[in-house]
Order: C-alpha cells, then sequence, then structure tokens
C-alpha cells in the first residue's frame, strides 16, 4: 500500500485498526511511534545496485490502555512527516514487535489494516543459476536409457 492510499482510507474510519495475516489484532492501544522515509542502497547477488524507498510506521504496543489512536491524528503525523522529512508517495512497511520486530507490506480489507507477512527472494535469480520455473516433463514421454540395461521387464528393480 502506497502512502497516498492510507490517507484516502484515513478519514472514512472511525477508529485505526490493525490485524496480522493470521488474524491477531494488534492491542487498540498500540502507538504510532515513528513515520519515517527509509532508503537501502544496495548490491544483489548479481552485482546489480540498486536502490529501494520505502515509508516506514513503527507500532509499539504501550502499557497505556487508555490511549486509541484516531485516524485524524495518524493523518496528522503523516502530513508533519510529509512536510518535515519530504517523505514522498512509497510504500509503507510496518515495523511491530511479536515474538521480535517484524517488517510487514500493508493492505486494507476494507475495515481493518492488514499486516501482509514479507518474504525475501533473489533478486539476480539469472546470475546464480536459479531456473525461473520448474522444468515439467511427462514420464511417458521420457526415453528408456537402453545402456544402462535395466527396463521395466529386467528384473533389476
Amino acid at each position: 500500500m502506497k502512502l497516498s492510499e492510507i490517507k484516502g482510507i484515513l478519514p472514512t474510519l472511525e477508529n485505526v485498526e490493525f490485524q496480522l495475516e493470521n488474524g491477531t489484532f494488534v492491542p487498540e492501544h498500540f502507538h504510532v511511534t515513528e513515520v519515517g522515509a527509509v532508503t537501502k542502497h544496495f548490491i544483489d547477488c548479481g552485482g546489480t545496485i540498486r536502490n529501494e524507498k520505502l515509508v516506514s510506521f513503527q507500532l509499539w504496543n504501550a502499557d497505556d490502555f487508555e490511549h486509541r489512536l484516531k485516524p485524524t491524528k495518524l493523518l496528522n503525523i503523516i502530513k508533519l512527516s510529509e512536510e518535515k522529512l519530504g517523505i514522498e508517495n512509497d510504500e509503507i512497511e510496518v515495523e511491530y514487535q511479536n515474538t521480535t520486530i517484524g517488517k510487514f507490506d500493508l493492505e486494507f480489507n476494507g475495515k481493518n489494516f492488514v499486516l501482509k507477512n514479507k518474504t525475501t527472494a533473489c533478486l539476480a535469480q539469472e546470475a546464480c543459476g536459479i531456473p525461473s520455473e520448474k522444468q515439467k516433463v511427462n514420464l511417458s514421454e521420457l526415453s528408456i536409457n537402453q545402456s544402462s540395461g535395466c527396463n521395466p521387464n529386467s528384473g533389476c528393480c
């Protein structure tokens, strides 16, 4: 989800609710402790230099059980980050601590924001020799290797 999308959704909500992909909700007294611009400048295993820009939201589960983040408050935090940090309309990555700090993509299911599990991937599969798709072979099309002396009627198997 891009920053412009969450800015469009927030004014339509009464409450801001986040849930994990497995359906578990982030406690409703969470805080958004950071909104930031993250730039990652790296080289992949194939030698290609890459740049990645993200907007980072950090959610924190506090002991402040009376706290509820309202959509207008989060929208104001986003606007302030755009003004002060020059944050652009990039993809949002959410940091949330479960057993360790996790990084999640963000989606909206019509009612709640959903923290989607992220996965790693090789960005240079062609350089690593990883085939893009497994080759599909029909067993009936395989020829029998006559030199091995092993075929279904030979008694060797």
